[in-house]
């Protein structure tokens, strides 16, 4: 999506090229060393460099109007946009665009077409609200003996995450009375084959499975199981925060909740989202188009407009309505968001934890003592072994914990879950 900007008057500050400075140094050390050795022919140099930067005001506009057309709204980790400029009122001078990109900006090359708009590309390579950078514009005259240079800050670009993908999803035993596509285990109106029974007056004749019925001698109608649609809420926990910029742990949650959630509204299920970070802030469960634009806003950007963490004693009930499938997706580094989770076991919720702890504790390089290298192995012993227990006790409360990588598709993680019905107890 472009949004054009009107277009707008700058002011061009001239001052002598680097070709025009050289010229001056040229004449200036002629004069010298005509004084120093008193001989007339060493000041004849310098004449025609100094008629070489006779003035010629009528050649150097002191404005220029500029129209910028550059990337708004939206775009994805490393999707390639483009910043349009078109400069007018600059007469005979040459023009040049650079765009300086901002920190997770990579520019591209710049080319001018033919109806005169520059086209810079550019590529956000993480997700964020990210500053484009600036754009400079250096105008030469015809003799390249001035130039003027003016910069423009770009305005930023929301940047949303990649999604990883997911094709096979975690279905919960009992499904609510809504239309969808997943198959439940009641009958009804659905493509999924579910058996055969005796025929009954009003039963569509259509149905009718005649080798069974020859077979038994009566009529038997073929059964299909019921379409409906799942309640999905995803707890993403973006509160701490380690490993590699770019494939950190909050990098992998996001990317998965940009996964599942794409994944769960494309099959019509209500999908809601709780934000667990520097606040607590939630999207009540809905579904459709809408939804999920809501969705890769509150993952994207953070407006601060939650509740702050230390005065949340328990997750938001407007959330999490009852019967709904909580997918958490966090590095299980947080004793809060633990003790959460065991709440919401408690309340007969169905829940699954992704986890997306990629790093360690680094236990230190270069010049450190053997002594103090063993005391860091056993910190970082301990440290496994603590988490180890936060995930068996996960486990013991029938909690699923399942680990992504962030390099494969989320169906990998899932596969052990999306073939077997997960039973809910709300």
């Amino acid at each position: 999506m472009l949004t054009a900007g009107p277009q707008r008057s700058v002011a061009v500050n001239w001052r002598l090229s680097g070709l025009a400075r050289g010229l001056v140094t040229l004449a200036l050390a002629a004069l010298a060393l005509a004084v120093i050795t008193r001989r007339a022919e060493f000041a004849g140099m310098a004449a025609p460099a100094l008629l070489l930067l006779t003035p010629r005001q009528q050649n150097k506009p002191q404005s220029i109007g500029l129209t910028l057309t550059v990337a708004a709204g939206q775009v994805t980790e490393t999707e390639q946009a483009t910043v349009l400029a078109k400069v007018s009122g600059h007469g005979d001078a040459t023009l040049q665009v650079v765009l300086h990109p901002a920190a997770w900006i990579a520019a591209g090359t710049a080319a001018l077409g033919d109806d005169g708009w520059f086209r810079l590309a550019f590529r956000s390579e993480r997700w964020g609200l990210r500053a484009v950078g600036s754009l400079e514009l250096i105008l030469r005259d015809r003799w390249r003996l001035a130039e003027g240079r003016l910069i423009v800050e770009l305005p930023p670009v929301t940047c949303l995450p990649l999604p990883a993908r997911l094709e096979s999803m975690v279905v919960l035993s009992k499904l609510p009375v809504r239309l969808g596509e997943h198959a439940a285990r009641a009958t009804g109106e659905g493509v999924e084959f579910a058996g055969i029974r005796e025929f009954v007056p009003g039963d569509r004749q259509r149905r009718i499975n005649w080798p069974a019925t020859t077979r038994r001698g009566t009529l038997q109608l073929n059964t299909f199981a019921a379409e409906r649609a799942q309640v999905t809420v995803i707890l993403m926990d973006v509160s701490t925060d380690v490993g590699t910029v770019g494939l950190s742990t909050s990098d992998l949650a996001v990317r998965a909740t940009a996964g599942i959630a794409a994944a769960y509204l494309a099959a019509r299920d209500r999908v809601g989202l709780i934000s667990f970070g520097r606040q607590v802030r939630w999207i009540t469960p809905a579904p459709g188009r809408r939804q999920a634009d809501r969705i890769m806003t509150m993952i994207t950007v953070d407006h601060g407009d939650g509740e702050p963490l230390s005065a949340v004693t328990r997750l938001p009930g407007a959330a999490l309505p009852p019967g709904a499938l909580i997918v958490v997706v966090s590095p299980l580094l947080s004793l809060r968001l633990v003790e959460a989770l065991r709440e919401l076991r408690e309340r007969g919720f169905a829940t699954i934890v992704l986890d997306v702890l990629c790093a360690e504790p680094d236990i230190g390089s270069g010049r450190i003592g053997s002594r103090d290298r063993a005391m860091a192995k056993m910190a970082r012993r301990v440290w496994r072994m603590e988490q180890d227990a936060i995930r068996f006790s996960l486990r013991e409360l029938g909690i699923p914990v399942t680990r992504w990588d962030g390099q494969a598709s989320l169906d990998e993680p899932f596969a052990p879950y999306s073939r077997r019905v997960m039973v809910n107890r709300g």
